[in-house]
């Protein structure tokens, strides 16, 4: 089966972080299925309807959607499926009030009987038309897993990519969406939670083109970091009704947007028992649930279709200062520099160390120890003291080329490495790519390390750019711009400048939408080369500059704090919009 990795190790509705991480199993809240369910059947006008749900589990989502049929005089046959016997068994009793001919749960792989090539399902999902049962539903719900393809294996992580067509690195919930929309009527509804990933990262282009192509979108509905669910993913919801032979012209996407509030807000609070209660008022702005504080933003989905871009979730007054800024800038970063993501060793524990002193004798040539620049010691205008890490880098250029070194001539280093020998040969994709087993997976070019350059975190609370010119490496989990030319300098600064900004970190979370739990940012290579930035000749960006190099030697946290004022107050000048000093 091509979903043979849910593994059948529970008998009851208990959830625990080995099966979520495994199965990407996650079961969804009462209060999240009624609320889907209603905004579901807010599009549907039919006096009887044929349900789906692909991955139905312990059939809360199925069992929501009974209740609200059945109240509402619909008659209905609801329609589950599921690799796991003993959730399915949960399903049936749960579901026992609509009787046996409403509802009908199959134990078996969906993927694998979901015609897509002639947009129906197989006969023998649903049995025979007897039972009163179609090709097809008039409405897919459905909480999907949540998981790499890759995770599942060389052979099933094939099967799923030659049936559905997929490239690279895809989660499992995308070939769902195929399928469901295979199985799904023309005019037909769906509601889907996911993962919110798809909305704004790049390798989710390929999901959004599909939805755009293949729905009328009706609703998104992001849920950041609301903690609806006990794994660790920001889910989003995404309501359409499936599209006829043509595209027809239909009406602007509505979204509701939710996170918690880390910025400082000290306004009024609207107070609200859950959030549910926060999704079903028409209000937006701040609210209190339990003590905490969540940000509700809504407005029209913009759904850009250039290559690159991401789906836009941006109130009236957003978008009009996004704009703003976008009209005022010169060029992106990306049109100046090549973002990079730093070393990967691809076993960090032997070549990543902050204590090589400890070894005496038996540590490794100074020559080959660099010092680090990593996510644990980089600031936003310097690095910090709490980890001196230093990466033994077996590599050097050579008449203008990338080398490895003789470890003959390092004595030293050779009988470090010799120590880890076998869990080195382990890395079977660097032998089998004719390097030598002592070598970093991604070294990078040598001679670049030597010149200036901007570095930053891909995970961090606040912006982290920090301009290096002392000759460190940068670590995996950091990105790097690098100067090959004198004159490219003055334009790291500038772009310093600009991302270590207020106004940029608001522009980034707006236009971006990438938060994490924590109010945590990441910063990949699509956001940053993104990033607008004004005439890098002007007497405003000149200004900006001299401010970082002012903060770039700046000791005095007063002083630091008065340059970083005079800097917002010039990108917002740059930009033609008002100083951010505090985030809301």
């Amino acid at each position: 089966m091509i979903l043979s990795i849910f593994v059948r190790q529970e008998s009851k509705r208990v959830k625990t972080k080995e099966l979520i991480k495994s199965t990407g199993a996650t079961f969804t809240p009462k209060g999240l299925a009624d609320y889907l369910t209603s905004r579901i059947l807010s599009y549907v006008d039919r006096e009887d309807v044929s349900v789906l749900d692909p991955a139905c589990g312990d059939g809360e989502l199925l069992l929501s959607m009974g209740e609200h049929l059945a109240a509402r005089n619909i008659d209905f046959i609801l329609n589950g499926y599921d690799l796991n016997n003993e959730y399915l068994s949960i399903a049936k009793e749960r579901s026992y009030q609509f009787g046996e001919l409403k509802i009908k749960l199959v134990n078996g792989d969906f993927l694998e009987v979901v015609d897509i090539n002639h947009n129906q399902l197989a006969l023998n999902f649903f049995g025979a038309k007897a039972n009163g049962i179609n090709e097809s539903v008039d409405i897919v719900i459905a909480n999907p897993p949540y998981v790499r393809t890759q995770i599942l294996g060389t052979e099933q992580a094939q099967l799923l990519a030659q049936k559905f067509d997929l490239k690279g690195r895809v989660d499992l919930y995308y070939p769902f969406l195929i399928a469901m929309t295979a199985s799904l009527k023309k005019g037909g509804i769906i509601g889907v939670i996911t993962s919110n990933r798809y909305l704004s990262t790049k390798s989710g282009e390929s999901v959004r083109k599909f939805l755009n192509e293949n729905f009328e979108i009706l609703e998104i509905v992001d849920l950041g970091d609301t903690k609806l669910f006990d794994a660790a993913v920001l889910p989003a919801i995404f309501i359409g009704r499936k599209r006829g032979n043509a595209k027809t012209i239909s009406d602007a996407a509505k979204f509701i947007k939710i996170y918690e509030e880390l910025n400082g807000y000290n306004g009024d609070l609207k107070p609200a028992a859950n959030i549910y209660e926060v999704l079903d008022t028409s209000d937006s702005g701040y609210f209190n649930v339990n003590g905490k504080r969540f940000k509700k933003t809504d407005g029209v989905l913009i759904c850009r279709t250039t290559k690159g871009y991401s789906w836009e979730l941006l109130s009236d007054s957003e978008s009009l200062w996004v704009n703003k800024i976008d009209n005022n800038a010169s060029c992106l970063v990306g049109d100046l520099f090549k973002v990079r993501v730093g070393i990967k060793t691809t076993a960090d524990k032997v070549f990543i160390n902050d204590e090589w002193d400890k070894l005496g004798t038996e540590k490794p040539e100074v020559s080959l120890l660099k010092d680090l620049i990593s996510q644990e010691n980089i600031g936003r205008w310097g690095t910090t003291a709490k980890a001196t890490l230093q990466i033994l880098y077996p590599h050097y250029n050579k008449d203008g080329n990338k080398t490895t070194i003789d470890i003959e001539q390092f004595p030293k280093a050779k009988k470090y490495f010799e120590k880890f020998e076998a869990r080195l040969k382990e890395r079977k994709y660097l032998i089998d790519a004719g390097r030598k087993w002592f070598e970093l997976w991604v070294p990078h070019n040598p001679d670049f390390w030597n010149l200036p350059k901007l570095v930053f975190p891909d995970i961090s609370l606040s912006p982290r750019f920090y301009f290096d010119e002392g000759g460190k490496l940068v670590n995996g989990n950091c990105y790097w711009i690098v100067a090959e030319m004198k004159e490219s300098v003055e334009k790291l600064l500038l772009i310093q400048g600009v991302s270590n900004s207020k106004l940029m970190t608001k522009y980034h979370d707006l236009v971006f939408n990438n938060k994490l739990y924590s109010g945590r940012r990441r910063y990949f290579t699509q956001y940053v080369e993104r990033y607008p930035l004004p005439d890098c000749n002007s007497p405003i960006s000149q200004a900006i500059i001299e401010i970082v190099k002012k903060l770039n030697t700046e000791n005095n946290a007063r002083k630091i704090t008065l340059l970083e004022e005079q800097l917002e107050i010039k990108v917002a000048e740059a930009f033609g919009v008002s100083p951010i000093f505090k985030l809301d």
